[in-house]
């Protein structure tokens, strides 16, 4: 079992002031898998101090040299695939074949995506006689969480670089391990020293310092809405800037004209992916009232036809869920929404059959299940559905919206205006069209408390600027 000691700051692999420890554990096996130490308020200060030291020349680096810096870190990326995948399968129960398709490759996306936008982003503009400036905000603290770890850091150590900031990063203790190994390869890509920094700790200690730090300009955080809150209370004080992603409850409409087989099917297995640890998960299932015992037997069907097992079995869809906590939260929600009257057509409370040990949740199905039932409200983070009926469109558009949350959105139709009518309604800051996937290089981010500002591509750059405006830049005609 390997015990990881040392936090990376200022381009060393440095011993903590902290001596807490803490246990990895595999969700798989319930057992330790590694060992890691927590820090304290002073590795905050020293990785903050030396991340303070760097600005001052990385803010002044060329875009050239921020371009050629992020394919070095791209090309040393490449050759540790496989030992990100087997971390991230060990830290969170991903299966291996998702962390080596998906999770592996998707903080290399989000870099690549970065060089693109980087090419030819506009760092200056002409207004009349000013020049408006925009400039690298200065340290940030980048707090990401354990469900996609490797996405989280990468869709924001990527944009962070790119615009010349420098960082201090801590990860979700819980799934510490990768990160570990996206420290090396920035170490070994020629990261300038202090530029990059990696502790390791838990919220209410080193992630409540980062936000509440006086030297640190921006925080990115991804997380929960109630740690969210929190962080943007301590930031408060010394008016920081504070981006969050935070939770979700995403409809997915499916509209009455569409093959229902297909998207039912595609609606729970979507649901389900990474043991449905998506904030944007698409988690409540509306479909007209008519259709409600043919989209149960589907969504049966569908639920039934998912393999839950060891995440080395190439057979395996759905590893476990992340933790002990998560296990018994998710059981605990499954109760409520049989208490609460809806109808259980798929999966329940305990594990799948054959399966004694590990944290694993039974792919799970509600029926008739009403917009304010607790499990239409609250995010689940589990392999849960709740379908939902509507009378007609208005109906569909309006229960979708009925939630406190705005992250993301679904919409079925065989007629695309229909479906694009429908997103267009929606509150939310994504909407996927008929099964349509994600693009690195368009914003993600949600309205409402599924947070604030956005990730991904060269929007992702704009929290991570400053502007400034250069009056009398050039003589007046």
């Amino acid at each position: 079992m390997a015990n990881h000691s040392r936090f990376y700051i200022d381009g060393a692999w440095v011993a903590p002031r902290g001596d807490r420890t803490l246990a990895v554990i595999d969700p798989a096996t319930e057992e330790p898998c590694a060992t890691i130490t927590l820090g304290n308020t002073e590795d905050v200060d020293r990785a903050v101090a030396a991340a303070r030291r760097a600005f001052e020349s990385f803010s002044q680096t060329s875009r050239e040299e921020r371009l050629a810096l992020l394919e070095r870190i791209v090309e040393v990326y490449e050759t540790r695939m496989a030992d990100l995948a087997e971390a991230v399968a060990m830290e969170m129960g991903a299966p291996a074949k998702l962390a080596l398709r998906s999770h592996a490759p998707s903080a290399r996306n989000h870099l690549v995506a970065a060089i693109e936008a980087l090419k030819d982003f506009e760092f200056e503009e002409r207004i009349g006689t000013t020049l408006v400036v925009r400039e690298p905000i200065g340290v940030c603290g980048l707090i990401t969480p354990w469900n996609w770890p490797l996405n989280q850091i990468g869709c924001k150590v990527a944009p962070a670089l790119a615009t010349g900031c420098t960082m201090v990063l801590k990860p979700s203790e819980i799934a510490p391990l990768s990160p570990i190994i996206f420290a090396e390869i920035l170490h070994e890509a020629g990261v300038p020293r202090g530029v990059f920094n990696l502790i390791q700790g838990d919220g209410p200690t080193v992630g409540a310092a980062m936000s509440s730090h006086p030297d640190i300009d921006m925080i990115s955080f991804t997380g929960s809405t109630r740690a969210g809150r929190d962080v943007a209370k301590r930031a408060a004080d010394s008016i920081k800037r504070v981006t969050q992603e935070l939770g979700g409850k995403s409809a997915n409409i499916l509209l009455d004209d569409v093959d229902f087989e297909h998207a039912v099917s595609s609606g729970v297995t979507r649901c389900a992916s990474n043991s449905g640890q998506s904030c944007n998960a698409p988690t409540r299932m509306l479909v007209p009232h008519e259709r409600m015992d043919e989209v149960a037997a589907l969504a049966r069907a569908a639920a039934e036809g998912i393999r839950v097992g060891d995440p080395n079995d190439p057979d395996t869809t759905i590893g476990p869920v992340v933790s002990e906590a998560q296990w018994k939260k998710i059981q605990g929600l499954i109760d409520t929404g049989v208490r609460d009257g809806a109808r259980l057509v798929a999966g329940g409370t305990g594990r799948p059959e054959g399966l004694s040990r590990g944290y694993y949740v039974r792919p799970t199905v509600f029926t008739h299940v009403v917009n304010d039932m607790t499990v239409a409200r609250e995010e689940i983070f589990g392999p849960v559905l709740c379908i939902i009926g509507y009378q007609d469109e208005d109906d569909a558009v309006r229960i979708a919206n009925d939630t406190r949350y705005g992250l993301s959105s679904y919409v079925w139709s065989a007629d695309p205006e229909r479906a694009r009518r429908v997103a267009r309604r929606m509150r939310a800051g994504m909407a996927h069209l008929n099964g349509a996937g994600g693009d690195h290089a368009a914003p993600f981010g949600g309205y409402k408390e599924s947070g604030n500002g956005r990730e991904w591509g060269r929007y992702g750059f704009e929290d991570y600027l400053e502007t400034k405006s250069i009056f009398g830049y050039w003589p007046s005609e």
